[in-house]
């Protein structure tokens, strides 16, 4: 069945530009290609292999090989004077729950040792050498390998490392990845990486959503005859990308341009140059895709909108995106002045800025707004400023999900043994299966260099890393929580705890309580994003509910620990303890607490004030978690106590 044609899908010209200048120039860096799901980002990207020139490769490289200039170091090289044949350019897609193995490719050990030979198996990023690599759901594709790509996508080359053996081959191609915001983001060092980015939406165009449906539906019912009918439109897009990539080399990038592209990313604060290279690049594509062979201001104008939105952000709760007045302002100021009487009249650089400033989503306003509902008084108190928090992990060690917060036993990290004999899984440990081959090579034969291996000899290493969590936040929303602005330092905190949640990969999950009911506020996911929105627009007031919160939190981990169970939990109960809802409010929360032994939890001490009941820590107790007072959250704080005692002592 052909696939879905690329000029039949309606609408998201953007994406269909920044595509197009990818696939003119893939130094440009790929596309990061962001939406909502069932907004065709799979389809149109899939449907541009059809649109690349074809390729010359070398008979016989399973590297894929120009034989016009060959990789000197092929594994398969040398090329001298090669045959080759013609063939259409490949678009690989990367499974997210691939091996490393499969994405970089492998080395026979035991070839290696027996017979002195590197026996290297490809993996993904050589067949996509020369073409398309599409990783669908990137935000979901784990950190090593999705740093793997990138770097590969910037250097032009892969490199495969195992117990000394080292091969090197060329791997450049257009990277492309999709994602849903909704599900996580990437980490801001991953997406300045990209290229390029675009956001994606469905049209809340009926006209549009209609001939969308149209479309699809025609497709489904007859591919081949729907794919003939855009063939010609195909074809002539896929001609005038050919031109442009022809045309490529001899585009002109002026003084003046390079001036406008270094006065917008300064005025964007971008970090680093990488934006500035990116912008230049995708500018020159510009330019040739619109048959000059001079960039021009518009180049540079639309090439600033692909490059730099995904670039401003500076934390998770940061929103991508970039201000269309800021970017005109921009270039004006990079325009050099023109010389006549013009230039002495108002306006002309005399104006400041008056742009709108950008307020943080962690700053909150000076009044706070109050709402009643369910008969009672309510108020949402705003976040303060985030810091730097204190790093909690889950007791033991474990064999999750890779991350950066608790001891696990994981594919990569530091050896610490060798696996039993009967696991036969992750990589080989080279001195432990010299040693299980030993002691049989008379039996075996040998009489001359190098070893006599069996397959049972194979050891494999047993290696300690870390592992994500589920952190689950469980929030006292009580009216007590909001006395003398308290709320302000728990969002604070909590927020702060999110940003250290999505810095490790961890899964968070928010439940609160008060009133006389918990609620799951947010149910556990990897977006941050989310859980901070949750909790910035929360409410508080009422009693506290703290049994209703505990047995709430209780029940959410037991399902968890059902859909995910290799993802060990970190409970987080933030409360000044409390428990006030209900007959023996204090007896019931006492026996909630008694469902949680065995679960790593934090108790974060709200009580405030010079009298203290000291609850908080009696719930603790009871829990058998640790209790960090509030102020204490932060790691500068315990530094400072560290130091102090330190002083102290001395």
């Amino acid at each position: 069945m052909k696939p879905y044609p690329f000029t039949a899908v309606v609408g998201m010209p953007d994406l269909r530009l920044a595509l197009v200048l990818s696939s003119i120039s893939p130094a440009v860096g790929g596309v990061l290609v962001r939406g909502e799901k069932g907004t065709a980002k799979s389809t149109i990207v899939r449907a541009l292999a059809g649109l690349l020139p074809s390729v010359d490769v070398v008979d016989g490289c399973r590297f894929s090989c120009d034989p016009a200039a060959p990789d000197p170091v092929c594994p398969d090289g040398p090329h001298d004077a090669a045959r080759s044949h013609r063939r259409p350019a490949k678009l690989v897609e990367l499974p997210v729950g691939a091996a490393e193995d499969r994405v970089v490719g492998s080395l026979n050990l035991e070839r290696a040792l027996g017979e002195g030979v590197t026996d290297y198996q490809p993996g993904l990023l050589a067949a996509a050498h020369r073409g398309l690599l599409y990783v669908d759901e990137v935000n979901l594709l784990h950190d090593h390998l999705v740093d793997t790509l990138l770097d590969a996508a910037a250097m032009g080359r892969a490199t495969v490392e195992r117990e000394g053996v080292s091969v090197s081959h060329a791997a450049r191609f257009v990277l492309i990845g999709t994602m849903n915001p909704e599900e996580g983001e990437l980490r801001p060092q991953l997406l300045d990486r990209f290229g390029l980015t675009v956001e994606v939406a469905s049209s809340r165009d009926p006209e549009q959503r209609v001939e969308v449906v149209r479309r699809r539906l025609a497709y489904e019912a007859d591919p081949d005859g729907f794919a003939a009918r855009y063939a010609d439109e195909d074809a002539r897009l896929a001609e005038e990308i050919e031109s442009a990539q022809k045309l490529l080399p001899a585009v002109k990038l002026p003084d003046d341009a390079l001036r406008q592209i270094a006065e917008i990313c300064a005025s964007f604060e971008v970090d680093g140059m990488r934006a500035d290279i990116v912008t230049a690049r995708a500018a020159v594509a510009h330019a040739a895709w619109a048959g000059r062979d001079e960039v021009t201001t518009d180049d540079v104008r639309v090439a600033a909108r692909l490059a730099l939105p995904h670039r401003r952000r500076r934390n998770p709760f940061d929103a991508p995106g970039i201000s269309e007045e800021q970017l005109e302002q921009a270039l004006q100021d990079a325009q050099p002045p023109e010389p006549g009487p013009e230039d002495d009249g108002p306006g002309s650089g005399s104006t400041p800025d008056e742009a709108p400033s950008e307020v943080p989503q962690g700053d909150a306003p000076q009044g706070e707004p109050q709402q009643k509902q369910n008969g009672g008084q309510q108020k949402t108190v705003g976040a303060g400023e985030t810091f730097k928090a204190r790093v909690f992990r889950v007791k033991g060690t474990g064999e999750g999900e890779r991350g950066r917060r608790s001891r696990a036993i994981t594919d990569s990290g530091r050896t610490i043994g060798v696996q039993p004999p009967s696991v036969r899984d992750g990589r080989p440990h080279l001195v432990a299966t010299v040693k299980a081959a030993a002691p049989h090579q008379k039996a075996r034969g040998r009489d001359g260099a190098g070893l006599k291996l069996r397959r049972q000899d194979l050891r494999f290493a047993l290696r300690e890393g870390r592992e994500g969590n589920l952190v689950l936040f469980c929030v006292d929303a009580s009216g007590s929580m909001g006395a003398k602005a308290r709320m302000r330092e728990v969002k604070s905190a909590v927020l702060s705890l999110l940003l250290d949640a999505y810095q490790r990969r961890d899964k968070v999950g928010l439940v609160t309580f008060r009133g006389n009911a918990a609620e799951l506020a947010l149910p556990p996911t990897i977006s941050v994003d989310a859980a901070a929105s949750r909790l910035e627009g929360l409410p508080t007031g009422g009693r506290t509910p703290l049994a209703e919160g505990l047995l709430e939190a209780a029940r959410v981990l037991r399902v968890e620990e059902i859909r995910d169970p290799r993802r060990r939990p970190l409970l987080v109960v933030v409360t000044d303890g409390r428990a006030t809802s209900g007959p023996d409010a204090v007896a019931r929360a006492q026996a909630a607490a008694g469902l949680l032994t065995g679960v790593t939890t934090i108790v974060m001490d709200c009580e405030s004030g010079k009298m203290r009941l000291g609850l908080a820590a009696d719930l603790a107790a009871h829990l058998g978690a640790e209790h960090v007072p509030l102020a204490d959250v932060a790691a500068e704080s315990l530094a400072s106590a560290v130091r102090a005692r330190t002083g102290k002592a001395a």
